[in-house]
This record gives structure tokens, sequence and C-alpha cells, in this order.
């Protein structure tokens, strides 16, 4: 089965880190955002792949070839025209199966009831406010209609972000329609309504419901998905040196992490080669290589090669950076 990810966005939401870092590589419980969505999607029958790229899309390119041996492609979208566009670059003409899957969601739950049900299938979960969502409407659990981001949702079974399409090429054609006549929504092609294109032509689509749906888009959004796959996972400790410290799990210390007269814990993910000294961490991501002494932080995302000393603060600190007392 061929499996689309689409990482080409420009993260802005998650600045400074995306200022030197594609989103996709941001790192939570232990992994890198795309790590946990390629892990999930082979686990579906995911076995031939294509990642839609764009900024820094090299440095995707790198972590995957480095951590996966399944059949990849990479294929720049140029202009940021939409998921639709995206999704279109994507597709080739003789596609059938089709797993598509957004570059910065995770979602709880085994996705084989979804690609085993015998029809194309959307992925939703109720939401108490649907506004800034696309969502379906449903007619005897076949999806009737998609709506957008509308300021009045008719629905509140809002699309998390995962859909199976059993006819990828007739896809593909539903987009270039959409593109043709110039259908947009806020400047941009959506995916929504070449869905909505193939549902006219008497295509069935079904809905698939979703517990855990994690948009990794916010920081606020990042370290609730950390605390999430830590409770849903557990954590792990790869070979660390541990001098007068104590570990409150669950935790992720990555390999070459030195700890001494430290706290760490709970939902704590150090990425290799940090060095941390007499502080107390709770709830934080730390990116690899960052040094941390007499500090006290809760709430916090660290970035690559960056240096804390003396602080007490909740802390949003991108690449390199350098903050001390």
């Amino acid at each position: 089965m061929k499996v689309i990810i689409p990482v080409a966005g420009l993260g802005s939401r998650l600045r400074p880190h995306t200022y030197t870092q594609p989103k996709a590589l941001l790192p939570v419980a232990g992994k890198p955002i795309i790590g946990h969505i390629v892990d999930q999607a082979i686990a579906a029958g995911g076995n031939r792949f294509v990642f839609i790229t764009g900024y820094l899309g090299e440095q995707i390119e790198s972590y995957l070839h480095q951590h996966y041996q399944v059949p990849m492609e990479f294929r720049q979208q140029e202009r940021m025209l939409g998921l639709g566009h995206a999704v279109l670059t994507g597709l080739d003409p003789d596609d059938v199966d089709l797993l598509i899957i957004l570059g910065d969601t995770i979602v709880d739950g085994d996705l084989k009831p979804i690609v085993t049900a015998g029809r194309s299938v959307i992925a939703v979960k109720e939401v108490a406010d649907a506004r800034k969502f696309g969502v379906v409407e449903l007619n005897a659990g076949r999806v009737t209609r998609l709506i957008e981001k509308s300021p009045e949702p008719p629905s509140n079974l809002a699309i998390v972000g995962v859909y199976y399409i059993r006819e990828g090429a007739r896809l593909g054609e539903a987009i270039k329609e959409v593109i043709e006549r110039g259908i947009t929504v806020k400047g941009e092609y959506q995916l929504t309504d070449a869905l909505q294109l193939l549902l006219e032509q008497g295509i069935e689509i079904v809905v698939h419901p979703i517990e855990g749906w994690y948009d990794c888009g916010k920081p606020q959004a990042l370290l609730e998905t950390n605390r999430f796959l830590f409770d849903r996972d557990g954590g792990f400790n790869d070979d660390i040196k541990l001098t007068d410290s104590h570990i409150v799990p669950p935790v992720h210390l990555a390999k070459g992490v030195q700890i001494e007269r430290s706290i760490i814990g709970p939902y704590v993910s150090i990425g290799e080669n940090c060095i941390v000294r007499d502080a107390v961490i709770r709830d934080a991501i730390i990116a690899e290589s960052s040094h941390i002494e007499a500090a006290v932080l809760a709430h916090s995302i660290i970035g690559r090669r960056t240096r804390i000393s003396g602080q007490r603060h909740e802390l949003n600190l991108g690449t390199s950076s350098e903050i001390s007392l």
C-alpha cells in the first residue's frame, strides 16, 4: 500500500524551532513526529512511501534514510498551494489503494481497521468547536458532504488528517479539476473539495472514529502529545550516565546523556548527548546536544545545542540559544 505524507509546511506556529529544523523532525517522547507517523503507517501495511517536502526537506530525507529501510520517494512541493496540491504532487496515474497521513498529526489507535474496511475512509473525531476544522456530514453512516473550516459547521465530526482512498487515480483527476476550476479556501486547493467531487461521482466514503488525535502544530500541543505518548507507551532510556540523580518516570533519556545531581521527570524527553547538572526538569522536551545547569524547568521546549544556566522558567528556545542568570 502506498502512503503519502505531506511534510512541506513551514511550521510558523512552532517558531523559533522551525527556523532551523522542519516541524516533522521536532521530537516528542524520544522520537521525531515523522518517526511516530511512519511507524504507525508501516504497522497498518504501508510498504511504499512518498514524502512531499519543501522547506528544509533535506533534513527529513536524511533522517528517514538513516532510520528506515522501506521504499521511499521524496517529491518537492515548489509552492505552498494547499493540501490538495500537496497530495496531487504525490499521486501517480496508476494509484489504487492509498493512505494519506498529514505530517504533523499523531492519532491514537490502530490504523488497520481503516485500510481493511473495503471502502474509502476518512478518520474523524467529535469536537466541541468544529469551526477550525474540516468536517463531514453523514447519512446512514456514509459521507454525504465535506465542509472546510466553516464559521457555522453543520457537524462536529472533525477530519483528523488520515485518509484511506481506494480510488487513487480518480482522486488525482478530482484534484486537477479543483485546480482547473479555481476552487480554493483562503487561496489554497483543499483535499476536501476533491473528495467532495468523488462523492458527487458516486464513490462511497465512510468514516472511522479516532479516540485520540494530536495535532503537533503549536508548542502547547507538542507538549500535550509528548505526555500522551509517554502515558500510552511508557518511557525508555538508552546508555546514559546517571550520578546522584532521581528519575521520575515516564521519561526518555537518549544515548550519551549525562545527568548529575538532578531530578528528571515525569514527561521529560532528552535528546542525545545532553548534559544536565543540578537541575529539576518536568514536562519538557530537550533536543540533542544541549547543556542545562542550575535550572528549574517545566512546560518547556528547548532546541538543539542550547545552553541554560540559573533559570526558573517556562522556556521555548530554538537552536543554539544561550540563556543564563
